[in-house]
């Protein structure tokens, strides 16, 4: 899971970030990157906050997502971001010469 946001208000933003870990250890997810800086190799500076998750399974990441805790704490990122986005996609095992799926 990949996610973006632009926060501006960070005291609210902690309220959020605080509960995050709790959450997601319950569903087997882990955090790859939380908020480390991001650098534009090509096209438009990204400027946002990024995060990218990784859970055993689609089924995994949905339930963290849809868990009333994490909604509940979900709010303060709401409140705290003035825009945002998260997004889902399944991986699939590697190969040396994998279908480019276009």
């Amino acid at each position: 899971m990949i996610c973006t946001m632009r926060v501006h208000d960070a005291e609210t933003y902690k309220r959020y970030t605080a509960v995050t870990p709790g959450t997601l250890a319950r569903y087997g997810g882990r955090f790859l990157t939380r908020g480390e800086p991001v650098t534009t190799s090509e096209g438009e500076p990204f400027t946002q906050r990024m995060v990218i998750l990784e859970f055993p399974d689609r089924a995994s990441a949905e339930a963290w997502y849809n868990d009333p805790e994490y909604q509940s704490a979900s709010e303060f990122r709401r409140a705290s971001a003035s825009d945002g986005r998260m997004i889902l996609q399944e991986g699939r095992p590697h190969s040396a010469a994998p279908d480019p799926l276009v």
